[in-house]
């Protein structure tokens, strides 16, 4: 079973985190970081990668949700990287565009060894999403693909509403991890034998 547990503790947020990739009904989905709008995202992530997630995050709310989100996306990269172990097997690539309404995001990602993240179409993106500036949603993004040592691509195609823009996105990169994770084979998909 590929799963994995991680603790962080910072002076800004204080995380404890369970990731199980092949059995969603194996944890609650209990997702608290005290901020809404995040939970709504992860609640979707989780459901739509088929993973079983349960996160609780206090933070500096007071100053405002950037170091929250950062550093779940650092616990979450950290944690499906150590959940997949050695790689083998996997698929390794995923891809998904996904509507809402008049929105439609796309993710691409390749769980490489190789960090990356590239994300565009946020202009169409408001300033403030949820009362939060919406560069923390490129920051939790950035984190998640550098921890899980991921090459991950997000575009936003086009839309008006920010809510649905960033909920097609955090959709696609469930579909996108489902299909990446996903055990086809009985070796590692690289031709240098190694993932980095």
């Amino acid at each position: 079973m590929r799963r994995a547990s991680i603790n962080r503790e910072t002076l800004e947020t204080g995380i404890e985190l369970e990731l199980n990739i092949d059995q969603a009904d194996a944890l609650p989905r209990e997702i608290k970081t005290g901020v809404g709008f995040f939970d709504h995202m992860l609640v979707l992530l989780a459901h739509w990668s088929g993973m079983g997630l349960r996160l609780r995050s206090t933070g500096d709310l007071h100053v405002d949700a950037h170091h929250s989100l950062e550093d779940v996306g650092i616990c979450l990269g950290r944690a499906l990287e150590e959940a997949l172990g050695d790689k083998k097997g996997i698929s390794r690539v995923g891809w998904a565009k996904v509507p809402l309404d008049e929105a439609l995001s796309e993710c691409v990602l390749d769980i490489s060894g190789r960090p990356y993240l590239v994300y565009t179409g946020d202009h169409l993106l408001p300033p403030l999403i949820a009362g939060q500036e919406k560069d923390i949603w490129r920051e939790f993004f950035k984190s998640l693909a550098f921890n899980s040592r991921m090459n991950l691509h997000l575009h936003f195609h086009y839309g008006q509403n920010g809510h649905h823009l960033l909920e097609a996105a955090f959709k696609s990169l469930g579909l996108a991890l489902r299909q990446a994770v996903k055990i086809k084979r009985e070796n590692l998909l690289s031709t240098k034998g190694a993932l980095d």
